[in-house]
């Protein structure tokens, strides 16, 4: 199998992933690295709320219980990265070896403990906070924290995290709502604006009561399909969400980076994350974004636990949780304000104990983002997708849904999906076997009979071998001359002395825009930072930068961009095409000759070294003569240059640096030189 992905990854027909291009495995096929995802998650401060009993009752009362309940987990990064490789906003599911899977409306009910069934969580957009936030909770922030429509969590937790015992009842309303704010704010739907959180939540707050009618699972699960298919587009490099929900939703599921399980009896309580509370033991050191990418490559069968809550204890599932179950198979529109996402569970049917059929297409839909303008009621804009929810039970996969024969499934989802991620084979010993299989057929050419070839054959191979050795040669003078041009290059700084450059912007991360707050532009359009080619030599990347060539780790810096030495190598014509070309050399008959010259004079050469050393030899006599004429006038403006010069050494903060051979001017030169 891996040799065919190595041709072609995938997918073979773009009827369902038709994004290929913009997906981070593009990316990471072509050698460039992003690194692990920045991870948004903001629960270390959870606990520093002080809530009382009766602010505990309103909190349950609004449906967030047992959310509360639910400690800070140290997130995986890399895990979490490797994931998001194989997620695809086209299906809404991870793409992986064995098939598609996803996170469900059930997942969340039996992890999270939210409710997965009722309102939908929609409401007014906002672009100021001062109003909303005086009228439900009776003090509005200062310019220091708010921006736009979203407060600090730093803010409602400074005022509001601990009620004062003699409180009124109405006080104590409104810290359980800010409180509320930030649970939300920093799990379920945190974001990546730094320790923000968006102030239209707070009307649904008005009434606790109200508030438990919302169905806030499917609102928790409709944003993190959003942030999973933010992050899977290769320009960025942050991803928000619940994180903890994917994380412990892998444990479950994929036998991949699973701690080992806490088996206290206080762990067997609902909502089922609570497995994982607590100090994990498990090797985690050296398990990079490669590491994982790897084991999801060859991922088997065995290594997936399709249905991980089939012999949980039922007597901890609540009532009101195991009524909705049924919900996790409905094929419907999930919603969180202007996210709106499909939930399509015919796609991971194992996931529910059925068998899998070959599942319908995917209809594309445009995803809406929020308005500019405040005061904006999104029920209306969102018209379609709020009617699709209302017909979310109509909607289920029945029991007796028709599946295939495994293989046949399985023969249909190799030709639609990306089979792997990471490259079995680099993209250096790709190249180095591109070029052994030219010199192959080289010899071969060149040690073929021609004794009884007419003279339009003749040409043909003589074609043949002038192609291949204009491939080969190429490949040694770009690094030939490109090794002269940088020593003639610090050569001449030498002799002219110090120079300063201006560096401007050189090592700045690029400011992006946050995809799930993107009140204006298209979810594609935002930019979180540069994605690293791994094969620029003018990077210089550490080693958490650094690229998997199949067998180990080597540092990026060190390693020459192997395309570009011979970026389009041509094709040489096959025995079919062998009449089509034929005419075409017809008419080239005067160019095909004087190949067939140049070839007879190549062959009489020792080597093709020695022509390319002769070429180089020349041109280095006359880039030396351009080079002392310059040094001469460098000499002559050196005088006029040195009061400035010697400013500059003492002023190491006008932003300036200097421009002696850098270091990584220095192993850019050992790099052409290897």
């Amino acid at each position: 199998m891996q040799m065919d992905a190595l041709a072609n990854p995938g997918p073979l027909k773009d009827i369902v992933l038709y994004d290929q291009e913009k997906h981070v495995s593009s990316a990471v096929w072509d050698g460039q690295e992003r690194g692990a995802l920045r991870c948004h998650e903001h629960t270390s401060k959870l606990s520093e709320w002080k809530l009382n009993s009766k602010q505990i009752e309103l909190v349950e009362r609004a449906g967030f219980g047992y959310l509360r309940r639910i400690p800070a987990i140290s997130l995986d990064n890399p895990l979490i990265s490797a994931l998001v490789e194989r997620w695809r906003r086209e299906t809404n599911t991870f793409h992986f070896t064995v098939g598609e899977m996803t996170v469900t409306l059930e997942d969340i009910a039996m992890l999270l403990g939210l409710g997965i069934d009722g309102k939908p969580v929609i409401g007014v957009t906002y672009t100021t906070c001062s109003s909303v936030c005086e009228r439900y909770l009776g003090l509005a922030p200062d310019s220091n924290y708010a921006s736009g429509g979203m407060v600090k969590l730093s803010w409602l937790k400074e005022f509001f995290s601990c009620c004062p015992d003699d409180a009124s009842f109405e006080e104590v309303e409104r810290c359980t709502r800010a409180y509320l704010l930030y649970l939300v704010g920093s799990t379920i739907f945190s974001t990546t604006t730094g320790n923000k959180v968006p102030v239209m939540y707070l009307p649904l707050f008005e009434d606790f009561d109200d508030a438990g009618t919302f169905a806030w699972g499917a609102a928790a699960l409709s944003f993190l399909y959003r942030a999973l298919g933010n992050a899977s587009v290769k320009s960025q490099s942050t991803i928000c969400g619940c994180l903890t929900l994917l994380q412990c939703w892998s444990y479950y599921h994929l036998n991949i980076g699973r701690p080992k399980l806490n088996r206290e009896p206080v762990h067997d309580h609902f909502p089922f994350v609570l497995r994982w509370k607590g100090k994990q033991n498990g090797p985690t050191a050296n398990r990079d974004v490669v590491f994982y990418r790897k084991a999801l490559d060859v991922l088997k069968p065995c290594d997936v636990e399709w249905l991980p809550y089939e012999n949980m204890d039922g007597r901890y599932i609540p009532d009101h949780i195991r009524n909705t179950l049924q919900l996790g198979r409905s094929k419907t529109m999930l919603i969180s304000f202007d996210k709106a996402e499909r939930h399509l569970p015919d796609r991971c049917l194992k996931q529910f104990g059925l068998f899998q059929g070959i599942p319908e297409d995917v209809q594309r839909w445009v995803r809406k983002s929020r308005g500019v303008d405040g005061g904006v009621d999104l029920s209306v804009k969102m018209e379609a997708e709020l009617s699709e929810w209302e017909m979310r039970w109509e909607n289920t996969v029945p029991d007796d849904v028709l599946g295939v024969d495994e293989a046949d499934y399985m023969r249909w989802y190799m030709g639609i999906t990306r089979k792997i991620v990471g490259r079995p084979i680099s993209l250096s010993s790709e190249f180095q076997r591109t070029i052994s299989n030219v010199r192959d057929i080289l010899e071969l050419a060149e040690n073929f009979s021609t004794h009884d070839l007419d003279l339009e054959r003749n040409n043909m191979l003589s074609r043949i071998i002038s192609l291949a050795q204009d491939c080969l040669r190429d490949q040694v003078g770009v690094t030939v001359i490109a090794t002269e041009s940088q020593q003639q290059i610090e050569l001449g700084k030498r002799m002219r002395g110090k120079e300063r450059v201006r560096r401007k912007g050189m090592g700045k991360r690029r400011k992006g825009i946050d995809p799930m707050e993107d009140y204006g532009g298209s979810d594609d359009e935002s930019q979180f930072g540069p994605v690293v080619e791994v094969d620029q030599l003018h990077l210089p990347l550490s080693h958490a930068n650094s690229v998997y060539d199949g067998t180990h780790m080597y540092d990026a810096v060190t390693k020459v961009d192997d395309m570009e030495l011979c970026e389009n190598i041509p094709q040489l014509p096959d025995a079919q095409d062998m009449n089509k070309i034929e005419q075409a050399l017809l008419d080239d008959t005067n160019k095909s000759v004087e190949d067939s010259k140049l070839h007879e004079e190549i062959c009489n050469t020792e080597s093709v070294a020695e022509l390319s050393e002769g070429y180089d030899v020349k041109k280095e006599d006359k880039e030396s003569k351009l080079e002392n004429d310059d040094a001469e006038k460098g000499i002559s403006d050196l005088s006029g240059e040195e009061h400035e010069n010697r400013e500059e050494d003492d002023g190491t903060d006008m932003g300036e640096s200097v421009a002696e051979p850098s270091s990584l001017e220095r192993r850019g030169e050992n790099t052409l030189v290897a």
